[in-house]
Protein backbone atom coordinates (compact mmCIF):
# COMPACT_ATOMS: atom_id res chain seq x y z
CA UNK A 1 0.00 0.00 0.00
CA UNK A 2 2.02 3.24 -1.29
CA UNK A 3 1.77 6.23 0.91
CA UNK A 4 0.64 8.18 -2.39
CA UNK A 5 -2.80 6.15 -2.56
CA UNK A 6 -3.69 7.96 0.98
CA UNK A 7 -3.33 11.47 -0.83
CA UNK A 8 -5.55 10.90 -3.09
CA UNK A 9 -7.63 14.08 -4.15
CA UNK A 10 -10.63 14.77 -2.31
CA UNK A 11 -13.18 14.25 -5.77
CA UNK A 12 -11.36 10.27 -6.09
CA UNK A 13 -11.94 9.43 -2.46
CA UNK A 14 -15.68 10.74 -3.24
CA UNK A 15 -15.84 8.68 -5.93
CA UNK A 16 -14.55 5.65 -4.17
CA UNK A 17 -16.86 6.39 -1.71
CA UNK A 18 -20.06 5.96 -3.18
CA UNK A 19 -19.11 3.15 -4.94
CA UNK A 20 -18.61 1.07 -1.41
CA UNK A 21 -21.76 2.51 -0.46
CA UNK A 22 -23.57 1.13 -4.18
CA UNK A 23 -21.91 -1.92 -3.52
CA UNK A 24 -23.20 -2.24 0.14
CA UNK A 25 -26.35 -0.76 -0.68
CA UNK A 26 -28.45 -3.45 -1.80
CA UNK A 27 -27.97 -5.65 1.52
CA UNK A 28 -27.91 -2.83 3.96
CA UNK A 29 -31.34 -1.48 2.64
CA UNK A 30 -32.76 -4.86 2.27
CA UNK A 31 -32.65 -6.24 6.26
CA UNK A 32 -34.85 -3.07 7.24
CA UNK A 33 -37.19 -3.92 4.42
CA UNK A 34 -37.69 -7.40 5.62
CA UNK A 35 -38.27 -6.60 9.43
CA UNK A 36 -40.67 -3.43 8.90
CA UNK A 37 -37.47 -0.99 10.11
CA UNK A 38 -37.29 2.61 8.29
CA UNK A 39 -34.40 1.98 5.10
CA UNK A 40 -33.19 5.50 5.83
CA UNK A 41 -32.84 4.99 9.92
CA UNK A 42 -30.51 2.04 8.20
CA UNK A 43 -28.76 4.03 5.98
CA UNK A 44 -27.91 6.62 8.91
CA UNK A 45 -26.82 4.43 12.05
CA UNK A 46 -25.10 2.66 9.09
CA UNK A 47 -23.18 6.03 8.06
CA UNK A 48 -22.74 6.50 11.87
CA UNK A 49 -21.67 3.15 13.21
CA UNK A 50 -18.71 3.22 9.99
CA UNK A 51 -17.80 6.81 11.64
CA UNK A 52 -17.47 5.70 14.87
CA UNK A 53 -15.64 2.83 13.98
CA UNK A 54 -13.15 4.57 12.03
CA UNK A 55 -12.69 6.48 15.15
CA UNK A 56 -11.98 3.38 17.71
CA UNK A 57 -9.80 2.07 15.02
CA UNK A 58 -7.81 5.13 14.46
CA UNK A 59 -9.28 4.91 10.70
CA UNK A 60 -6.42 2.47 10.07
CA UNK A 61 -9.39 -0.65 8.33
CA UNK A 62 -11.04 0.03 5.59
CA UNK A 63 -14.57 -1.37 6.09
CA UNK A 64 -17.99 -0.69 6.23
CA UNK A 65 -20.27 -1.43 8.59
CA UNK A 66 -24.00 -1.86 7.83
CA UNK A 67 -27.14 -3.92 8.66
CA UNK A 68 -26.86 -7.70 9.94
CA UNK A 69 -28.69 -10.25 8.47
CA UNK A 70 -28.03 -12.54 11.63
CA UNK A 71 -30.51 -10.48 13.57
CA UNK A 72 -33.68 -10.90 11.15
CA UNK A 73 -34.95 -13.74 12.86
CA UNK A 74 -35.20 -12.43 16.33
CA UNK A 75 -35.50 -9.34 15.35
CA UNK A 76 -39.13 -10.09 13.24
CA UNK A 77 -39.87 -12.20 17.01
CA UNK A 78 -39.42 -9.79 19.18
CA UNK A 79 -41.32 -6.93 17.43
CA UNK A 80 -44.24 -9.21 17.38
CA UNK A 81 -44.16 -9.75 20.78
CA UNK A 82 -42.76 -6.95 22.13
CA UNK A 83 -42.74 -3.75 19.91
CA UNK A 84 -39.53 -2.33 18.02
CA UNK A 85 -39.25 -0.01 20.68
CA UNK A 86 -37.98 -2.91 22.95
CA UNK A 87 -36.18 -4.30 19.51
CA UNK A 88 -34.01 -1.42 19.60
CA UNK A 89 -33.34 -1.92 23.36
CA UNK A 90 -32.34 -5.41 22.70
CA UNK A 91 -29.79 -4.10 19.75
CA UNK A 92 -28.46 -1.59 22.12
CA UNK A 93 -27.56 -4.84 25.00
CA UNK A 94 -26.44 -6.78 21.61
CA UNK A 95 -24.11 -4.07 21.00
CA UNK A 96 -22.70 -4.74 24.39
CA UNK A 97 -21.81 -7.81 24.10
CA UNK A 98 -19.29 -7.05 21.34
CA UNK A 99 -18.02 -4.75 23.89
CA UNK A 100 -17.76 -7.14 26.81
CA UNK A 101 -15.80 -9.27 24.33
CA UNK A 102 -13.91 -6.51 23.30
CA UNK A 103 -12.42 -6.50 27.10
CA UNK A 104 -11.78 -10.08 26.77
CA UNK A 105 -10.06 -10.00 24.06
CA UNK A 106 -7.90 -7.22 25.69
CA UNK A 107 -7.57 -8.66 28.55
CA UNK A 108 -6.65 -12.56 27.60
CA UNK A 109 -5.96 -12.03 23.56
CA UNK A 110 -7.65 -13.30 20.52
CA UNK A 111 -7.55 -16.61 21.39
CA UNK A 112 -9.64 -16.90 24.06
CA UNK A 113 -12.64 -15.87 21.06
CA UNK A 114 -11.49 -19.66 19.69
CA UNK A 115 -11.69 -21.75 22.73
CA UNK A 116 -15.07 -20.01 23.59
CA UNK A 117 -16.38 -20.01 20.29
CA UNK A 118 -15.24 -22.43 18.04
CA UNK A 119 -16.34 -23.79 14.70
CA UNK A 120 -18.62 -26.79 16.78
CA UNK A 121 -20.10 -23.40 18.37
CA UNK A 122 -20.53 -21.29 15.50
CA UNK A 123 -21.33 -23.03 12.70
CA UNK A 124 -24.61 -25.00 13.73
CA UNK A 125 -26.10 -21.56 15.00
CA UNK A 126 -25.11 -20.14 11.56
CA UNK A 127 -26.81 -22.66 9.94
CA UNK A 128 -30.17 -22.21 12.08
CA UNK A 129 -30.14 -18.80 11.14
CA UNK A 130 -30.52 -19.30 7.47
CA UNK A 131 -32.45 -22.57 7.32
CA UNK A 132 -35.04 -21.06 10.29
CA UNK A 133 -35.43 -17.83 7.84
CA UNK A 134 -36.06 -19.99 4.73
CA UNK A 135 -39.59 -20.16 4.94
CA UNK A 136 -40.10 -16.43 5.20
CA UNK A 137 -38.37 -16.43 1.80
CA UNK A 138 -40.35 -18.89 0.36
CA UNK A 139 -43.65 -17.24 1.34
CA UNK A 140 -42.18 -13.50 0.34
CA UNK A 141 -41.54 -15.00 -3.01
CA UNK A 142 -45.25 -16.67 -2.98
CA UNK A 143 -46.56 -13.14 -2.44
CA UNK A 144 -47.33 -13.69 1.22
CA UNK A 145 -46.46 -11.91 4.19
CA UNK A 146 -43.72 -13.42 5.76
CA UNK A 147 -45.43 -15.43 8.56
CA UNK A 148 -47.39 -16.48 5.61
CA UNK A 149 -50.65 -15.30 6.99
CA UNK A 150 -52.08 -13.07 4.36
CA UNK A 151 -51.64 -13.01 0.42
CA UNK A 152 -50.35 -9.77 -0.88
CA UNK A 153 -50.09 -10.61 -4.36
CA UNK A 154 -51.64 -12.80 -6.12
CA UNK A 155 -49.63 -16.33 -6.50
CA UNK A 156 -49.42 -16.19 -10.71
CA UNK A 157 -48.45 -12.81 -10.78
CA UNK A 158 -46.17 -13.05 -7.45
CA UNK A 159 -43.80 -15.91 -9.08
CA UNK A 160 -43.49 -13.95 -12.64
CA UNK A 161 -41.81 -11.37 -10.52
CA UNK A 162 -39.74 -13.12 -7.64
CA UNK A 163 -38.42 -15.68 -9.58
CA UNK A 164 -36.44 -13.61 -12.80
CA UNK A 165 -35.36 -11.26 -9.91
CA UNK A 166 -33.51 -14.34 -8.31
CA UNK A 167 -32.69 -15.56 -11.72
CA UNK A 168 -30.99 -12.88 -12.17
CA UNK A 169 -29.31 -12.41 -8.64
CA UNK A 170 -28.04 -15.80 -9.84
CA UNK A 171 -26.50 -14.43 -12.80
CA UNK A 172 -25.08 -11.29 -11.85
CA UNK A 173 -23.47 -13.03 -8.87
CA UNK A 174 -21.66 -15.73 -11.07
CA UNK A 175 -21.36 -14.45 -14.47
CA UNK A 176 -20.59 -10.52 -13.33
CA UNK A 177 -17.72 -8.69 -14.24
CA UNK A 178 -15.38 -6.43 -12.66
CA UNK A 179 -17.62 -4.59 -9.53
CA UNK A 180 -21.09 -5.38 -11.33
CA UNK A 181 -20.28 -9.18 -9.99
CA UNK A 182 -20.80 -7.23 -6.07
CA UNK A 183 -24.04 -5.81 -7.03
CA UNK A 184 -26.32 -9.11 -7.66
CA UNK A 185 -28.83 -7.94 -5.44
CA UNK A 186 -28.63 -4.44 -6.72
CA UNK A 187 -29.80 -5.85 -10.04
CA UNK A 188 -32.33 -8.50 -8.86
CA UNK A 189 -34.53 -5.88 -7.34
CA UNK A 190 -33.92 -3.02 -10.38
CA UNK A 191 -35.07 -6.15 -12.71
CA UNK A 192 -37.70 -7.42 -10.37
CA UNK A 193 -38.88 -4.09 -9.80
CA UNK A 194 -39.01 -3.34 -14.15
CA UNK A 195 -41.22 -6.47 -13.95
CA UNK A 196 -43.75 -5.64 -11.41
CA UNK A 197 -44.21 -1.93 -12.66
CA UNK A 198 -45.03 -3.77 -16.28
CA UNK A 199 -47.59 -5.78 -14.13
CA UNK A 200 -49.24 -2.89 -12.09
CA UNK A 201 -48.16 -4.22 -9.11
CA UNK A 202 -45.80 -1.45 -7.66
CA UNK A 203 -47.64 1.68 -6.37
CA UNK A 204 -45.63 5.28 -6.38
CA UNK A 205 -48.44 7.30 -4.91
CA UNK A 206 -47.05 7.32 -1.75
CA UNK A 207 -43.67 8.29 -2.84
CA UNK A 208 -45.13 11.48 -5.44
CA UNK A 209 -46.75 12.77 -1.55
CA UNK A 210 -43.25 12.29 0.02
CA UNK A 211 -41.46 15.19 0.91
CA UNK A 212 -37.52 15.55 -0.77
CA UNK A 213 -36.25 16.23 2.61
CA UNK A 214 -37.70 14.40 5.84
CA UNK A 215 -36.11 13.35 9.41
CA UNK A 216 -35.94 9.60 9.50
CA UNK A 217 -38.81 8.11 11.62
CA UNK A 218 -36.60 7.22 14.21
CA UNK A 219 -37.04 4.93 17.22
CA UNK A 220 -36.83 5.83 20.94
CA UNK A 221 -35.49 2.42 22.65
CA UNK A 222 -37.30 0.44 25.77
CA UNK A 223 -35.35 -2.22 27.88
CA UNK A 224 -37.28 -4.60 28.01
CA UNK A 225 -35.73 -8.35 29.70
CA UNK A 226 -37.35 -10.29 26.89
CA UNK A 227 -36.63 -9.14 23.81
CA UNK A 228 -32.68 -8.39 25.34
CA UNK A 229 -33.11 -12.22 25.74
CA UNK A 230 -33.47 -12.52 22.08
CA UNK A 231 -31.63 -10.40 21.22
CA UNK A 232 -28.38 -10.94 22.97
CA UNK A 233 -27.24 -14.74 22.47
CA UNK A 234 -27.24 -14.07 18.76
CA UNK A 235 -24.84 -11.47 18.64
CA UNK A 236 -22.19 -14.04 19.44
CA UNK A 237 -22.61 -15.64 15.52
CA UNK A 238 -22.03 -11.32 13.83
CA UNK A 239 -18.88 -11.41 16.75
CA UNK A 240 -17.44 -14.53 14.84
CA UNK A 241 -18.38 -13.04 11.16
CA UNK A 242 -16.64 -9.64 12.43
CA UNK A 243 -13.43 -11.59 13.50
CA UNK A 244 -13.38 -13.46 9.90
CA UNK A 245 -13.90 -9.76 8.53
CA UNK A 246 -10.98 -8.27 10.01
CA UNK A 247 -8.66 -10.99 8.86
CA UNK A 248 -10.54 -11.36 5.10
CA UNK A 249 -9.38 -7.13 4.94
CA UNK A 250 -6.26 -7.63 6.18
CA UNK A 251 -5.32 -9.96 4.33
CA UNK A 252 -6.41 -7.65 1.19
CA UNK A 253 -4.67 -4.88 2.04
CA UNK A 254 -1.71 -7.11 3.30
CA UNK A 255 -1.78 -5.87 7.24
CA UNK A 256 -2.25 -7.92 10.37
CA UNK A 257 -5.37 -5.45 11.95
CA UNK A 258 -5.84 -8.12 14.52
CA UNK A 259 -2.75 -7.21 16.07
CA UNK A 260 -3.08 -3.51 14.79
CA UNK A 261 -5.06 -1.38 15.36
CA UNK A 262 -6.22 -4.91 17.43
CA UNK A 263 -8.96 -7.26 17.51
CA UNK A 264 -10.06 -5.41 20.96
CA UNK A 265 -10.53 -2.12 19.12
CA UNK A 266 -12.53 -3.69 16.00
CA UNK A 267 -15.09 -5.58 18.06
CA UNK A 268 -15.45 -2.08 20.08
CA UNK A 269 -15.84 -0.14 17.45
CA UNK A 270 -18.58 -2.63 16.01
CA UNK A 271 -20.21 -3.04 19.61
CA UNK A 272 -20.40 0.67 19.61
CA UNK A 273 -22.13 1.22 15.91
CA UNK A 274 -24.24 -1.52 17.12
CA UNK A 275 -25.98 -0.01 20.04
CA UNK A 276 -25.58 3.27 18.84
CA UNK A 277 -27.73 2.10 15.58
CA UNK A 278 -29.68 0.87 18.43
CA UNK A 279 -30.17 4.04 20.33
CA UNK A 280 -31.87 5.52 17.00
CA UNK A 281 -34.18 2.69 15.86
CA UNK A 282 -31.41 0.92 13.31
CA UNK A 283 -30.77 -2.43 12.93
CA UNK A 284 -27.52 -3.93 14.47
CA UNK A 285 -24.34 -3.44 12.30
CA UNK A 286 -21.42 -5.95 10.99
CA UNK A 287 -18.99 -5.67 8.43
CA UNK A 288 -19.50 -5.91 4.62
CA UNK A 289 -17.98 -8.97 2.81
CA UNK A 290 -19.46 -7.04 -0.10
CA UNK A 291 -17.13 -3.71 0.30
CA UNK A 292 -14.03 -5.98 1.17
CA UNK A 293 -14.49 -7.63 -2.74
CA UNK A 294 -15.05 -4.11 -3.56
CA UNK A 295 -11.76 -3.00 -2.23
CA UNK A 296 -10.20 -6.07 -3.38
CA UNK A 297 -11.23 -5.76 -6.99
CA UNK A 298 -10.56 -2.05 -6.96
CA UNK A 299 -7.28 -1.71 -4.75
CA UNK A 300 -8.51 1.15 -3.21
CA UNK A 301 -7.24 0.39 0.36
CA UNK A 302 -7.59 4.27 1.94
CA UNK A 303 -9.85 4.29 5.20
CA UNK A 304 -10.84 7.93 3.86
CA UNK A 305 -12.89 6.70 1.21
CA UNK A 306 -14.97 4.89 4.03
CA UNK A 307 -15.54 7.65 5.46
CA UNK A 308 -16.84 9.08 2.41
CA UNK A 309 -19.08 6.08 1.87
CA UNK A 310 -20.83 7.34 5.79
CA UNK A 311 -21.06 10.20 4.64
CA UNK A 312 -22.98 9.74 1.52
CA UNK A 313 -24.85 7.56 3.81
CA UNK A 314 -26.35 9.75 6.08
CA UNK A 315 -27.05 12.10 3.42
CA UNK A 316 -29.07 9.91 1.64
CA UNK A 317 -30.94 9.11 5.20
CA UNK A 318 -32.38 12.58 5.04
CA UNK A 319 -33.72 11.95 1.02
CA UNK A 320 -37.64 11.32 2.08
CA UNK A 321 -38.95 10.16 -1.12
CA UNK A 322 -35.78 7.73 -1.36
CA UNK A 323 -36.67 6.06 1.66
CA UNK A 324 -40.54 5.83 0.77
CA UNK A 325 -39.42 4.69 -2.94
CA UNK A 326 -37.31 2.11 -0.70
CA UNK A 327 -40.60 0.50 0.87
CA UNK A 328 -42.74 0.51 -1.94
CA UNK A 329 -40.37 -2.14 -3.52
CA UNK A 330 -42.72 -4.98 -3.87
CA UNK A 331 -42.57 -8.55 -1.35
CA UNK A 332 -42.54 -10.48 -4.29
CA UNK A 333 -38.99 -8.64 -5.51
CA UNK A 334 -37.43 -9.23 -2.08
CA UNK A 335 -38.40 -12.73 -1.36
CA UNK A 336 -36.99 -14.12 -4.60
CA UNK A 337 -33.39 -12.40 -3.63
CA UNK A 338 -34.00 -13.63 -0.62
CA UNK A 339 -34.43 -17.34 -1.36
CA UNK A 340 -30.88 -16.81 -2.45
CA UNK A 341 -29.33 -15.03 0.28
CA UNK A 342 -31.08 -16.77 3.49
CA UNK A 343 -29.60 -20.18 2.03
CA UNK A 344 -26.30 -18.21 1.45
CA UNK A 345 -26.26 -17.77 5.53
CA UNK A 346 -26.49 -21.49 5.71
CA UNK A 347 -23.98 -22.57 3.42
CA UNK A 348 -21.82 -20.16 5.10
CA UNK A 349 -22.18 -22.38 8.02
CA UNK A 350 -21.52 -25.50 6.59
CA UNK A 351 -18.17 -24.26 5.24
CA UNK A 352 -17.49 -23.34 8.28
CA UNK A 353 -17.81 -27.00 9.59
CA UNK A 354 -15.83 -28.57 6.71
CA UNK A 355 -12.94 -25.76 6.32
CA UNK A 356 -12.31 -26.55 9.89
CA UNK A 357 -12.36 -29.81 10.08
CA UNK A 358 -15.15 -30.86 12.44
CA UNK A 359 -15.53 -34.39 13.12
CA UNK A 360 -19.51 -35.44 13.10
CA UNK A 361 -18.30 -38.94 14.12
CA UNK A 362 -17.39 -37.68 17.53
CA UNK A 363 -20.01 -37.95 19.70
CA UNK A 364 -19.67 -34.87 21.43
CA UNK A 365 -19.82 -33.04 17.96
CA UNK A 366 -22.68 -34.69 17.36
CA UNK A 367 -25.02 -33.78 20.53
CA UNK A 368 -23.40 -30.25 20.10
CA UNK A 369 -24.67 -29.93 16.21
CA UNK A 370 -27.29 -32.05 16.62
CA UNK A 371 -29.21 -30.22 19.58
CA UNK A 372 -28.28 -26.65 17.99
CA UNK A 373 -30.01 -27.21 14.74
CA UNK A 374 -33.08 -29.36 16.27
CA UNK A 375 -34.01 -26.34 18.97
CA UNK A 376 -33.02 -23.27 16.24
CA UNK A 377 -35.08 -25.02 12.94
CA UNK A 378 -37.97 -26.13 14.95
CA UNK A 379 -38.08 -23.30 17.15
CA UNK A 380 -38.31 -24.92 20.64
CA UNK A 381 -38.77 -22.57 23.48
CA UNK A 382 -37.43 -22.36 27.34
CA UNK A 383 -39.25 -20.64 29.77
CA UNK A 384 -42.43 -18.76 30.46
CA UNK A 385 -43.96 -15.60 28.78
CA UNK A 386 -41.50 -12.77 30.48
CA UNK A 387 -38.40 -14.56 30.07
CA UNK A 388 -38.80 -17.19 27.50
CA UNK A 389 -35.81 -18.67 25.33
CA UNK A 390 -36.58 -19.50 21.77
CA UNK A 391 -35.38 -20.01 17.99
CA UNK A 392 -32.33 -18.81 17.33
CA UNK A 393 -31.39 -17.17 20.88
CA UNK A 394 -31.87 -20.40 22.72
CA UNK A 395 -29.61 -22.38 20.15
CA UNK A 396 -26.73 -20.08 20.85
CA UNK A 397 -27.00 -20.32 24.82
CA UNK A 398 -27.62 -24.09 24.03
CA UNK A 399 -24.52 -24.66 21.61
CA UNK A 400 -22.43 -22.25 24.14
CA UNK A 401 -23.51 -24.33 26.96
CA UNK A 402 -23.17 -27.45 25.93
CA UNK A 403 -19.52 -26.75 24.04
CA UNK A 404 -18.51 -25.60 28.27
CA UNK A 405 -20.39 -28.20 29.87
CA UNK A 406 -19.36 -31.90 27.94
CA UNK A 407 -15.79 -33.27 28.40
CA UNK A 408 -13.30 -32.90 25.12
CA UNK A 409 -13.63 -29.62 24.31
CA UNK A 410 -10.08 -29.88 22.52
CA UNK A 411 -10.98 -32.17 19.84
CA UNK A 412 -13.30 -30.81 17.79
CA UNK A 413 -10.96 -30.82 14.56
CA UNK A 414 -11.12 -34.12 12.61
CA UNK A 415 -8.64 -36.84 13.64
CA UNK A 416 -5.62 -37.42 11.88
CA UNK A 417 -6.00 -41.81 10.20
CA UNK A 418 -3.79 -44.02 12.49
CA UNK A 419 -1.18 -45.37 11.00
CA UNK A 420 -1.22 -49.34 9.72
Amino acid sequence: MSQTEFNDPLWRQGISGAQMLFVAFGALVLMPLITGMDPNVALFTAGIGTLLFQLVTKRQVPVFLASSFAFIAPILAAKGEFGLPAVMGGVIAAGVVYILLSVLVKLRGPSFIDRLLPPVVIAPVIISIGLALSPVAVNMAMGKAGDGSVELVPYSTAMMISMPALITTLLVAVLGRGIFRLVPILAGIAVGCAIAAVLGVIDTSAVEQAAWLAIPNFVTPELHWGAILYMVPVALAPAIEHIGGVVAIGNVTGKNFVKKPGLHRTLLGDGLATSAAGLFGGPPNTTYAEVTGAVMLTKSYNPKIMTWAAVFAIALAFIGKFGVALQSIPVPVMGGILCLLFGSIAVVGLNTLIRHQVDLSEARNLIIVSVTLVFGIGGMVIGGKEFALSGISLCAITALLLNLVLPGGAGWKQREPEEA
